[in-house]
């Protein structure tokens, strides 16, 4: 009896513990979350933080999720979870600053009416045309908005960056100040509008259309002694011969923490193209920001070319040659491996076209941060600008191509502290006065600068990405390469800040199976290379055929129609090698199913029976061991 007391009054003691430690929990730990994913799928980045923690005003985040989509499509069900816990990660670190709604659209409801007038897009999931959703609408007090219309499973990766951008511009709401400062007519060309005749060849170039549609957009005179400071990210597109008072106030904007995009060019084809004060082609088309890229660590050659056979534009080949057209290799499409996936700025781009760009390098000793955005393939080279810079022959150049095996980087972003170029403020130019309220001299950033640089400027002209026509009077232009969106995207990042601009792509929650997708890949190409040689033997057997039934173009129809018994013969074993090339192909089909069916029952097996028997054996093994325990205790 008394062994029964101390056992009930032992099991509600545990009771209590266990009480006591859940309410402790909830009071003092509700905050506190272990991320055991091998990608830390749910810590939140420093950045994140900071943006969520500099929160001022509050800010209501509501998802709009169908749960009819997620049972239709299970891969929407399992990222709709990521999103909601990542969310609730957000949540916990704004301090109470944000505030999340969750609503559930059915169909032909208010809440789909609030979804749809939020912006989300509706999609149909089967044939009675319902309309589901799968985004977020954010708000701030001052009712503005921004929204993510649909979440899509492939940019999970950028979740993190999409989330915190939209915090950020809805505690941030005036948009963006980008400063622009170059020689090229990229506003467009008086002289070549007034020639065109209302063509609308000369007008401004679509890049800088699309810019003011996201910036506020503010031209800096290229002999500028100051940034304005209101000026958030500075573009300075192809500078020549700048001034020392010009690079000093480029100089003086990134030690005062601007961020900056410089693209320099070795030649560029858009100047070369169009003729200069004296009617003539300039003889000078590269640019360079020599003193400035010295003091900060970036290597760039003003005089070399990058050249790539991989992707390389076909191009018109010279009068007088046998071949029509050739790989222009100083043109060339930049794809797949060669744009950086973990940049929020390119790991949506498809291609990136570039003409007669150059190569950058972190120099040696450098300390800044080097991350390349856009690479050449190991089919490239340098060659010498000048092969380019005067009625360049495509054959003879291609002719004469090596590639060099390596990948030459063609567009960095680069962060780190840095020291300025100049000791002091160089004069004003002759016959100017320095502006009032001059800043005072500043040596070195305050913390990490962020800048990026690319070795092109044609990337930014209308032939080498975009087709512009006209369409009953207005201008529309249809791009065939993501330039565009490279040049957005990059100020973008840089005028998210330095909270952003550290954000990279994360790891996804769904993972693929490897084995059974390597065991399809094997499978598809056996079936694939069965299937190429069914088709040729039937190409064959087509032609076999015709000639037999047209038999010599030297008899007469008639004797053409009889089909002899040697051609019946073959015929039949045409049919006969085509009737076993199928089984072949039945019998691929099988091997590829079996194989995973295989796997999937060992998988079945291992989870339904060998996991449960494992724990059955273990609890079986502490209880003996727990009996002898007790035997020998009492003994």
């Amino acid at each position: 009896m008394k062994r029964f007391w101390f056992s009930t009054i032992g099991v509600l003691a545990l009771l209590a513990a266990v009480i006591g430690v859940n309410l402790f929990a909830d009071a003092r730990l509700a905050r506190a979350r272990i991320d055991v994913t091998e990608q830390r799928l749910y810590t939140l980045n420093e950045g994140t933080r900071q943006v969520l923690a500099g929160l001022k005003e509050p800010v209501t985040l509501r998802l709009f999720y169908s749960r009819k989509l997620g049972s239709a499509i299970p891969v929407y069900g399992a990222y709709a979870d990521r999103v909601r816990e990542m969310l609730a990660e957000y949540a916990a670190a704004s301090n109470g600053k944000l505030k999340l709604e969750f609503f559930d659209p059915e169909p032909f409801s208010e809440t789909e009416d609030r979804a749809v007038a939020y912006g989300m897009q509706g999609v149909p999931v089967d044939q009675s045309g319902e309309q589901v959703y799968f985004g977020l609408v954010g708000t701030n007090l001052l009712d503005d908005e921004r929204t993510i219309a649909f979440f899509q499973p492939d940019r999970e990766r950028f979740l993190e960056y999409d989330l915190t951008r939209l915090v950020y511009d809805l505690s941030n709401p005036r948009r963006p100040v980008v400063g622009v400062m170059t020689g090229l007519p990229i506003n467009g060309d008086p002289r070549l509008m007034m020639m065109s005749r209302g063509t609308g060849a000369g007008g401004p170039w679509v890049a800088r259309t699309q810019l003011g549609q996201f910036f506020t957009v503010k031209d800096v005179p290229l002999d500028a002694q100051v940034i304005a400071p209101d000026i958030q990210v500075l573009a300075v597109i192809h500078p020549q011969n700048l001034t020392d008072s010009a690079l000093y106030a480029i100089d003086q904007f990134v030690m005062r923490g601007g961020r900056l995009l410089v693209m320099v060019d070795p030649h560029s084809e858009a100047q070369a193209s169009r003729p200069g004060p004296g009617g003539q082609p300039p003889t000078q088309t590269s640019s360079d920001l020599a003193k400035l890229f010295d003091a900060w660590g970036v290597s760039y050659d003003p005089n070399v070319v990058v050249g790539d056979v991989t992707g390389a534009w076909r191009v018109r080949a010279n009068p007088g040659e046998r071949v029509q057209s050739v790989d222009y290799v100083a043109w060339f499409n930049i794809r797949e491996n060669g744009i950086a996936r973990t940049d929020p700025a390119t790991g949506e781009l498809q291609q990136v076209s570039v003409a007669s760009a150059g190569q950058i390098a972190r120099k040696d000793g450098a300390t800044i941060e080097f991350t390349p955005l856009l690479t050449s393939s190991d089919q490239s080279a340098t060659l010498p600008a000048a092969t380019f810079r005067q009625d360049p022959n495509p054959t003879q150049i291609l002719a004469e191509f090596k590639p060099d095996g390596q990948h030459h980087v063609i567009a960095a972003r680069l962060r780190g502290t840095l020291k300025s170029a100049f000791t002091e403020a160089p004069p004003p130019p002759q016959g100017a006065e320095r502006p009032a309220n001059f800043p005072a001299h500043k040596a070195e950033t305050d913390g990490p600068a962020n800048l990026v640089v690319v070795a092109d400027s044609d990337i930014l002209e209308d032939r080498y990405w975009v087709r512009v026509q006209d369409f009953f009077g207005q201008q529309v232009a249809t791009p065939f390469s993501d330039n565009g969106a490279f040049f957005s995207n990059l100020l973008d990042t840089l005028a998210g800040g330095d909270s952003l601009i550290g954000l990279r792509s994360r790891g996804e929650s769904l993972r693929p199976f490897d084995m059974v997708e390597k065991l399809q890949r094997d499978a598809e190409v056996k079936f694939r290379q069965t299937e190429r040689g069914l088709q040729q033997k039937l190409e064959d057997a087509e032609k076999q055929l015709r000639t037999l039934r047209q038999g010599d173009r030297g008899q007469n129809a008639a004797t053409q129609a009889v089909i002899t018994p040697e051609q019946r013969a073959t015929i039949d074993k045409l049919r006969h090698e085509i009737v076993d090339t199928r089984r072949q192909l039945r019998d691929v089909q099988f091997d590829l199913r079996r194989d995973i069916d295989r796997l999937e029952t060992r998988l079945r097996l291992f989870n339904i029976v060998l996991v449960p028997a494992a724990l059955t054996l273990l609890a079986i093994i502490l209880a003996v061991v727990r009996q002898r325990r007790r035997a020998a205790a009492r003994s």
